[in-house]
């Protein structure tokens, strides 16, 4: 069986650098061909030095546009570590007043509806978030501090993506001197079905400390990770629902981001897998699974992963999860997370396509899914 690092990328890249972000692109791509730090510092230094001035003149539309330009994953990476290296630096204050820092929490939510009638929602809203604070001071989530304040909604990644990054740096170069507390920040409410789906939402609060201090540098979920989690599932509880939050340690807004993401797609990944597993089991034996990559208009960056679980004592179509692939990832490395998770089922019959296919199967018109024993029987068609 190949690797899941063997797998292509099937995202489209742009094959023509904008004129107007190929100082950055260059000044990227140099950095990465560097032999030596010096050379890779100067580059990176630089490229940092532009991303703080977007940031600070409030040009939300450049700073999107320069991640947009990557011709490469590897490209979109390094100018995604840079933006977060020129976050951190325009977060401080040119005096040695009091900082605010900004922190969000990724939460994942795995919600349903009990009721087939009356599916509901939830609002986002949390009635009492000054009880969240206190898990968190009482088990020093932040360093020690004590003296922050917890937006009272649960807010969409939209809220702290790229294009919010100068609304957001404001609120920390302009915060009052009294208490800590986080603005504008709309909850995004969740609507419930009859299959429990994964959403991702983030607690956004405001820290007040000194410049330097080091509030955000644990990112493994501590011990207040099962009293939050309980705290948050009850706040949320809603007539009908099923509720399960799942916290992430509190991080500056672009890697929360990051960490929400990948969280939330891993938590969709074992949700799908364990029912389907399970289902297959139960009903013709053990199941047999294909990772495959696939070009689709539709998916972020033009291509996304694909699982596909199947029996060949099933003749139905194979079940599917649909595994996004967010700027700067490596599509090896998600690969690789599917294939831990299948080990943990105890898939044993796995395999990885080394090509890269469409989005829709030629003979149906619905979407690609691959059943492992009629790969077997004949090559499906590769996009060259």
């Amino acid at each position: 069986m190949p690797v899941a690092a063997d797998i292509p990328d099937p995202r489209s890249f742009p094959d023509r650098i904008d004129p107007a972000f190929a100082p950055q692109i260059e000044r990227a791509a140099a950095s990465l061909a560097s032999t030596s730090v010096t050379g890779a510092d100067a580059n990176d230094t630089a490229l940092t030095r532009d991303m703080l001035d977007a940031l600070r003149s409030g040009d939300a539309a450049w700073l999107a546009g320069v991640l947009a330009a990557a011709p490469s994953a590897a490209i979109a990476r390094q100018l995604w570590r840079r933006l977060i290296a020129a976050w951190d630096e325009a977060s401080k204050r040119s005096d040695d007043a009091v900082a605010a820092h900004l922190f969000a929490l990724p939460i994942v939510i795995v919600a349903g509806s009990s009721s087939a009638t009356e599916p509901g929602r939830i609002e986002g809203v949390l009635a009492l978030p000054e009880r969240l604070q206190a898990i968190l001071v009482e088990h020093d989530a932040l360093g020690g501090n004590r003296n922050f304040g917890l937006a009272n909604t649960l807010a969409s990644a939209d809220a702290i993506d790229v294009p919010r990054l100068p609304e957001l740096l404001s609120w920390t170069l302009q915060h009052p001197a009294s208490a800590p507390h986080a603005r504008s920040i709309e909850p995004a409410a969740m609507v419930l079905t009859a299959e429990a789906a994964v959403h991702l939402r983030f607690l956004v609060g405001t820290a007040l400390a000194a410049p330097g201090a080091k509030l955000l540098i644990e990112s493994r979920v501590g011990h207040w990770g099962l009293p939050l989690a309980h705290e948050l599932a009850r706040q949320l509880d809603t007539p009908g629902a099923m509720v399960l939050a799942l916290p992430r340690a509190p991080m500056p807004p672009l890697a929360a981001l990051q960490e929400g993401r990948a969280a939330q797609r891993e938590v969709g990944a074992q949700l799908f897998a364990s029912n389907a597993i399970r289902r297959l089991r139960a009903e013709v034996g053990e199941p047999a699974a294909v990772i495959s990559a696939h070009r689709c208009a539709a998916a972020l960056g033009g291509g996304e992963l694909r699982l596909s679980l199947s029996s060949v004592f099933d003749s139905r179509q194979a079940e599917g999860f649909r595994c996004p692939l967010f700027a700067g990832e490596r599509a090896g490395d998600v690969a690789a997370m599917l294939a831990a998770l299948l080990h943990d089922c105890r898939v044993a019959d796995v395999q990885v396509l080394p090509d890269v296919y469409p989005d829709r199967d030629p003979a149906t018109g619905l979407t690609l899914l691959f059943k492992a024993e009629s790969l077997r029987a004949k090559n499906p068609a590769t996009l060259q």
